[in-house]
Order: structure tokens, then C-alpha cells, then sequence
């Protein structure tokens, strides 16, 4: 379900009536007095329109909302993170359309970025820029290499999760972003060289070893297209399988 294309669908719909409306009052029956009509499909759209125009602005060229699904960003998101992503910092583009109508920024190295994917743009997926346009970058015995420079790592003890093996937590540094990974000592990582086309990125998850992301062909390169926004800040943590985390609430996601 496209639920933009959904608000612009209810958007347009509630101006048509609303517009229609005021077009039969003020010019066909040419009654500045004539009240408004009390229909109940013209009372609806007259209601709803400023919030359905203020929810597509916002949601269009501002910020989305976002659930996180998956364990693939663990330990930076966790499954049942709700985030805010940031659409205007890349640029502003049409809902729906997708189409870029103001450049702001480019997306930099270690940015946590939510995308379509491009084999499937109805799926949204999320993870950290790793390799820029033109970059080689090689996965090689759970280490990251960019165009032949081995990237900073520093291993800090093991992380804790309930019924699962301890993890390795490790600081990566990606450009002036240091964060967090996750490296499964015991579980074999895809691995290879990746040269990065122009006009595309590379985007890998912090949870190295369980993280389908551009080292798998169902994901692969992604183009500067597909690219919805970076993610900024959470605003709710809770799995529904108990208490919400309310130490991560308002968490600078980075």
C-alpha cells in the first residue's frame, strides 16, 4: 500500500469538493449569503483538508515516520524503534513521483539513510552509507576496506542479547562518523569487491553478519533516486513484546 499516493489521492479529492462547493456558492448561484452546504461529503472534505495538506507537506518535504523491522542496524536500531527521517536534508522531491525539485545536500559517508529498494521501490529499507559513487570498497574477514585504506575499527567487548550467542561490539569510523557494529565471531559474513557506479551508493547494516544489504544482488547498488531521507532522531522504542525502551525516546540516531 502506497500511503502517499493514498494522502494525495484524499488531498486532491477533499479541494475538488471543497472547490466545487465554493464555485456553486459564490459564482453559479451568485450569493455572497448563500450557506455553506451542510452535505455530509462536503462537511468531511471542508474538515479534513487542512489537516490532509498540512500531513502531505510535512510528511513530503519534511519528516516520515519510520518502524524499524529488523535486527539488520542492531546495536544503532533496534527492532521496534520508531524514527523521524529527515526528507528535505538530500533535497526536496515529489511524493509519488519521486522526482528531485531542490538539491540541498548530498548524502556523506556514515549517514544512516532509509531507501527504496531498487528491485522492489515499494520496500523501504535502512542502512549506512558505506561506499560513495566511484569508491571500491572490499569486505574481507570482517573487515571494510575503501578504495585500498583499511577503516579504523577498535573491538569494545561483547554485547549481551537474550537467547543468542554473545556478539563482538566493535567503534567503526566512517569519514567523521564514529559508531557502532556488530561481528558475529562464530557466523561467516558475505564477503567481496565492490566498485560503485556513479550516481549510486553502497550501503552495508551495522549488524555485519546478519544484514542483507548492497553485498546481496536482492539489494545491491542504490541509486541516488531512490534515497527517501536520513534518519535523525528516534521518538519511540517498543517491540510490543514488553515495556516500551523509554531511554531511547528522543536518541539521536547516528
Amino acid at each position: 500500500m502506497d500511503f502517499s499516493l493514498i494522502l494525495v489521492v484524499l488531498t486532491l479529492l477533499a479541494c475538488i469538493i471543497c472547490g466545487l462547493e465554493f464555485l456553486y456558492r459564490k459564482v453559479i448561484r451568485s450569493d455572497p449569503g448563500l450557506e455553506p452546504s451542510k452535505n455530509i461529503v462536503v462537511e468531511y472534505s471542508r474538515s479534513f483538508l487542512p489537516v490532509l495538506l498540512v500531513v502531505l507537506i510535512v510528511r513530503s518535504f519534511m519528516y516520515e515516520p519510520f518502524r524499524i523491522p529488523s535486527s539488520s542496524m542492531v546495536p544503532t536500531l533496534l527492532v521496534g524503534d520508531f524514527i523521524f527521517v529527515n526528507k528535505y536534508t538530500y533535497g526536496l522531491r515529489l511524493p509519488v513521483v519521486h522526482n528531485k525539485i531542490l538539491d540541498v545536500n548530498e548524502p556523506e559517508r556514515g549517514d544512516v539513510i532509509v531507501f527504496r529498494l531498487p528491485s522492489e521501490p515499494s520496500v523501504n529499507y535502512i542502512k549506512r552509507l558505506v561506499g560513495m559513487p566511484g569508491d571500491t570498497v572490499v569486505v574481507a574477514k570482517k573487515r571494510l576496506y575503501i578504495n585500498n585504506v583499511l577503516v579504523a575499527m577498535e573491538r569494545d567487548g561483547l554485547y549481551e542479547r537474550p537467547g543468542r550467542p554473545a556478539a563482538l561490539l566493535a567503534t567503526e569510523q566512517l569519514g567523521d562518523v564514529s559508531h557502532y557494529i556488530l561481528l558475529e565471531p562464530m557466523q561467516l559474513g558475505r564477503e567481496g569487491t565492490y566498485v560503485v557506479p556513479e550516481g549510486h551508493y553502497f550501503m552495508m547494516g551495522d549488524n555485519r553478519d546478519n544484514s542483507q544489504d548492497s553485498r546481496y544482488p536482492q539489494v545491491g547498488f542504490v541509486p541516488e533516486e531512490n534515497i527517501v531521507g536520513k534518519a535523525v532522531s528516534i521518538w519511540m522504542s517498543w517491540d510490543f513484546s514488553s515495556m516500551p525502551k523509554w531511554r531511547r525516546i528522543a536518541s539521536k540516531v547516528q
